[in-house]
């Protein structure tokens, strides 16, 4: 099936911004009382906002997650990325051919906020791509795994959700997109994640950003 629009996740899918964020976070939440190895932090809060889950935070460190916390957190987050953020290996190719495969509805529908997605895309190259079309679920009645991202987005492009594709990289963002209506394909580079991810909902599972181009190619020639 051709696609109408093409909506990519951020971090994780187009950059390599977890291990960054989830340092910084790890980090911080130490010198609060929470003490976890970087795979605790990763397995925990991936695909989730640090707000959501204030209650465990505040329950672990004994201390109120403050406004003030969260933009020491932002602060410390924003400088690491500015200064070692990488795109993911393939992403510009399969943003490319997404872009020639819809003829430029494409969008980047991220549950970060605004201005991280906005500044990790400029980073990497790719804000050209997505000017205009970034959709961030801090601004949404609901972030994932709800749908309303994906939806807004699709709305935007004015594409039925169910001619879409969501490209994912996490169960809760996979979910996400299935919940929207649309069809879900996962990038999973790491072996053990595959089972999670089809039970979430993905249709199709792929090790590398640079299979995307391909992988759209045969899309197009399916009835």
């Amino acid at each position: 099936m051709k696609f109408e629009a093409v909506l990519f996740d951020c971090d994780g899918v187009l950059v390599d911004s977890e291990p960054i964020t989830n340092g910084v976070l790890r980090e911080l939440l130490a010198e609060s009382g929470w003490v976890m190895t970087p795979k605790e932090c990763m397995d925990f809060f991936i695909g989730k906002t640090v707000r959501e889950e204030s209650a465990t935070i505040e329950a672990r460190t004994g201390r109120a997650l403050t406004q003030e916390w969260m933009d020491i957190f932002y602060q410390k987050r924003n400088r690491e990325l500015e200064a070692r953020l990488e795109i993911i290996a393939g992403a510009e190719a399969a943003v490319a051919a997404a872009h020639e495969h819809t003829r430029q509805r494409i969008a980047c529908a991220s549950g970060a906020d605004r201005f991280k997605v906005q500044m990790q895309l400029a980073k990497v190259g790719l804000i050209d791509y997505f000017e205009g079309r970034i959709f961030s679920g801090h601004e949404m009645a609901r972030s994932k795994p709800a749908p309303d991202v994906y939806l807004a987005a699709a709305q935007h492009l004015q594409a039925p959700p169910r001619r879409c594709l969501v490209i994912e990289d996490t169960a809760i963002g996979v979910q996400a997109g299935a919940a929207a209506g649309a069809t879900v394909w996962a990038y999973c580079p790491l072996p053990g994640q595959g089972a999670a991810l089809r039970q979430a909902g993905a249709s199709l599972l792929f090790e590398h950003m640079g299979q995307v181009p391909g992988l759209l190619a045969q899309a197009q020639c399916q009835p």
